[in-house]
């Protein structure tokens, strides 16, 4: 007696032993079946690396070294010489090959990646150096000389009117990011550099050449042009408030704008006013301080850093009084144009540099005060003369952070509105932050990154899921969409490729890791391939809803979206694992002040003696750290299990939104020139997204529960007076069109009967039907036999489980005959909702019933089986004949 109770003991424990270590296996095994399969990753690596080449392969072959590519006649895009005024082309196509410059970052990031890829590896880093040696050889290598001049130009000596925000945050930026990576100081797995010191101590711009194996010696070719054109932005610069001039001729600066500081003193002054605007936006002042504080730190030429600050906090110092930044804002007399303020165009960049730029100058401190030694033509614009001197307390890393802080708590407070179904940031007043217009536009989507980068997860994942609602609605982000009107807000229905939303999507699961993410990033790249591709690249969506094609590829297509979507699809990645103060700019160039160009950092300042503060909302609330990532639940993804994911959808009306990855019927319209052609509708809605999400990701109880009887609802309309009850009683009141179905045409007295009907073709049915019932009863149609067998949870085998599916046809238009057995073809091996393979096969018959027949099975208490067995003779059936 003593002996049994410790071996039931160690039975007990050995029991709970085992129960530990398989509960633990199946979380694991849970987690790693949420999770995005490696092989599938590789995949859609590989297809995105195949997206940039098709582009970039067709911009080389058809339209280098003009600036952008025209993907559906294969011929280049340049600017629009005969109309000025076509800003839309003109302020960023400056004839100096800008595809090819916004490129090499991408080119740069592909080598990178792992060598057995296609496109990536060493086939990337050889197109990367093949990139640099020919722009080196359309536009010199920066030295005065003939060394510098170039087959097109010398340098930027050209003659091109161009935006300032766009040149640098394209071209300046591109060139100083694809430098980095030239000389080591940004990774690229495999490409290993001596230090590039420079070879004269007072010349940072020579450095020591790096050989290729294209036989290309890099010596600092893209710096020293970096420098030149920098340098020929400068006159936009002078201005009295600080505020730099929108737009800039890159050979002749600035003679349009005839109030400048620069003529005051200047002999051939211009005599008349060009017309010229003078409006510029906060994002387009604002935004400037990463690519020109890379300039001046790689350069040692502190110009471009003082002036890219001294606009930053121009247009901050305008803030209102309760620390909104507007839009528009004028450059010479810094008044803010138009009252209203957001996160989106012409404001988005703003919040971003505040924040970035606190990051890459961490670690930092204060400038040079001397210029490079190295003499130019240009040298003596330095606008920094116009003002007083900085003051030091505004260039350290602390500032912008402080910013970033004041910024992000008035929009959070004035923009952030949850009136609605679901909460988005509104366009509202500057000055009292009440509404001022209900859309939102698709260069808003950046923001829930940048909430992400700052720390701010919960918001950025809840901010995140409106854009990508929208992207589900239309495979693609409209240029603005109207909450009021639910729709493609006044016709501006374009997406040119740009890459804000994926941008967005990538930085929150490097926060969140949640394979969610990842789901939605393969919704924008299928899309895109789907509607996007071009026979020579890939073309902008002109209009969203109907998918008529522009014929452009902006070069920010392959220098953002690419980018973003490749980093997106490979975690391990070196640049995703760097450990450094390295940033994106807001052109998607990774960008960073190398180690040897730091100088000692400067005490932190206090808090009091700040002079950044206007309504000083600082306190301890505010986010310092990022936090740990939110655990998921069983189903691997925190964010497909959030309460409100059918908020959001009910937000963007996606539930009346044709779900065209789903089954499609075959409807045949009349076509005035075609005549009678067949089209494909879609036969469901969207019910969740995005569209590539596997329902296995969704938790338990993350769908509703259907109905046990049918859902139908009467509606029934009175008729109006005697004469129309008699044309609704005698007329027509419903038409069914064979493309649009029923079509109603007369209300009076009419009545509609709405019926929701079964046929186990969507969320998974609940896990006790298979294990407290025997039989299941599931109407024909909406799917195939597998999918429906697919709807059927896993149950273990028992007499009292799941034993038959019966599916019942309660259609009398069949083409089989009234009497002809039909056996039901399954086109895939059964498998349960997880995907998996089925242990024991679900029997499934197929039955003849007519209407009712169905609901008459949900009557019954029980069901029996009789087998009926035939006789036929030549194809005649026996009716008499009796079988012993």
């Amino acid at each position: 007696m003593s002996r049994r109770p410790r071996h039931w003991l160690f039975e007990l424990g050995g029991m709970m032993l085992l129960v530990w270590v398989q509960l633990l296996i199946w979380a694991s095994l849970s987690w790693t079946a949420q999770a995005m399969r490696q092989d599938h990753l590789v995949r859609l690596r590989q297809q995105t690396v195949d997206m940039f080449y098709h582009g970039f392969g067709n911009y080389m072959k058809h339209a280098f070294p003009e600036d952008e590519l025209r993907p559906l006649t294969c011929s280049p895009l340049t600017r629009d010489r005969e109309n000025p005024a076509h800003i839309g082309l003109n302020d960023a196509l400056g004839n100096y090959s800008l595809t090819l410059i916004d490129s090499l970052s991408t080119l740069a990031i592909l080598a990178g990646g792992p060598e057995d890829a296609s496109g990536t590896g060493s086939k990337a880093l050889s197109d990367f150096q093949d990139g640099i040696a020919d722009f080196v050889r359309y536009y010199g290598d920066g030295r005065p000389g003939v060394s510098g001049q170039g087959i097109r130009a010398t340098g930027f000596d050209l003659d091109s009117k161009v935006q300032v925000f766009e040149t640098v945050i394209r071209g300046l930026g591109g060139l100083l990011s694809a430098h980095l990576f030239a000389i080591g100081e940004l990774p690229i797995n495999g490409y290993t550099v001596q230090p590039a010191w420079a070879t004269q101590a007072d010349d940072p711009l020579e450095l020591a050449p790096i050989t290729w194996p294209n036989g290309f010696k890099y010596d600092g070719q893209l710096l020293r042009l970096a420098l030149d054109l920098g340098q020929r932005l400068l006159p936009a610069f002078y201005t009295d408030t600080g505020i730099p001039y929108p737009r800039v001729n890159l050979r002749h600066g600035i003679p349009f704008y005839t109030n400048s500081p620069l003529f005051r003193h200047m002999e051939g002054k211009p005599e008349t006013a060009s017309g010229e605007i003078t409006e510029t936006c906060s994002a387009g002042a604002g935004s400037l301080t990463l690519e020109f504080t890379v300039l001046s730190r790689l350069s040692g030429d502190v110009r471009f850093e003082q002036a890219a600050k001294r606009a930053f906090w121009a247009v901050w110092g305008r803030r209102s009084e309760i620390g909104l930044v507007g839009n528009g804002l004028d450059a010479e007399g810094g008044q803010w144009i138009g009252p209203h303020a957001g996160i989106g165009a012409g404001m988005d960049s703003f919040f971003e540099y505040a924040l970035k730029s606190h990051i890459l100058l961490s670690g930092h401190g204060m400038p040079n005060k001397s210029t490079t030694s190295r003499q130019s033509s240009t040298e003596w614009l330095d606008p920094n003369v116009l003002h007083p001197p900085l003051p030091t307390e505004l260039q350290t890393s602390e500032a912008f952070l402080d910013a970033w802080h004041q910024a992000h708590a008035s929009v959070k407070r004035y923009l952030y509105t949850d009136r609605s179904h679901y909460p988005y940031y509104s366009n509202n007043h500057r000055t009292t932050g009440q509404p001022y217009t209900m859309w939102i536009d698709s260069l808003g989507a950046f923001y829930p990154g940048l909430l992400a980068m700052a720390g701010e997860v919960d918001e950025a994942v809840e901010a995140n899921l409106v854009y990508t609602a929208l992207w589900t609605r239309y495979a693609a982000l409209p240029e603005r969409w109207s909450v009021r009107e639910n729709t493609v807000d006044q016709g501006l229905g374009w997406w040119p490729g740009r890459p804000e939303f994926i941008e967005s999507t990538y930085y929150i699961y490097r926060a969140t890791q949640d394979p969610w993410y990842l789901h939605v990033g393969e919704m924008v790249l299928k899309d895109i391939e789907r509607r996007c591709r071009a026979p020579c690249g890939w073309a902008g969506l002109q209009d969203v809803r109907t998918g008529e094609l522009s014929d452009r590829m902006e070069s920010f297509f392959l220098g953002e979206t690419t980018k973003y979507m490749y980093l997106l699809f490979d975690p391990d990645h070196t640049l995703n694992k760097v450990d450094a103060a390295f940033v994106f700019s807001t052109e998607g160039h990774p960008l960073i002040i190398p180690k040897r160009s730091r100088q000692k950092p400067t005490r932190r300042h206090s808090l009091s003696k700040r002079v950044v503060s206007k309504n000083d909302t600082i306190d301890e609330s505010f986010t310092h750290s990022c936090p740990v990532p939110t655990v998921p639940g069983l189903s691997g993804s925190a964010t497909a299990a959030r309460p409100d994911l059918f908020s959001v959808a009910l937000f963007v009306d996606l539930h009346n939104t044709p779900n065209v990855h789903g089954p499609l019927e075959a409807v045949e319209v009349f076509d005035r020139k075609k005549g009678h052609v067949t089209r494909y509708r879609a036969k469901t809605n969207h019910t969740m997204f995005p569209w590539t999400l596997p329902p296995t990701m969704l938790p338990h109880d993350g769908v509703c529960a259907a109905p046990v009887e049918r859902v139908m609802t009467w509606i029934e309309f009175p008729p109006g007076d005697t004469a129309s009850s008699l044309v609704s009683r005698f007329g027509t009141s419903l038409v069914w069109y064979s493309h649009n179905g029923p079509t109603v045409r007369n209300l009076d007295g009419m009545r509609l009967q709405l019926e929701q009907q079964k046929g186990a073709c969507g969320a998974p049915l609940p896990e006790s039907s298979s294990r407290q019932h025997q039989i299941i009863v599931i109407r024909r149609g909406g799917c195939s036999f597998s999918e429906k067998l697919e709807r059927i949870p896993s149950f273990p085998a028992s007499p009292h489980t799941l034993q038959l599916v019966i599916v019942i046809d309660e259609g009398d238009d069949s083409e089989e005959g009234p009497d002809e057995i039909v056996r039901p073809l399954l086109t895939t091996a059964q498998v349960t909702p997880r995907g998996m393979g089925r242990l024991n096969g679900v029997p499934l018959v197929l039955m003849r019933g007519a209407k009712g027949d169905y609901e008459r099975f949900g009557e019954a208490k029980g069901v029996g089986m009789r087998r009926k067995y035939v006789v036929e003779s030549q194809g005649m059936l026996i009716e008499n004949a009796i079988v012993l």
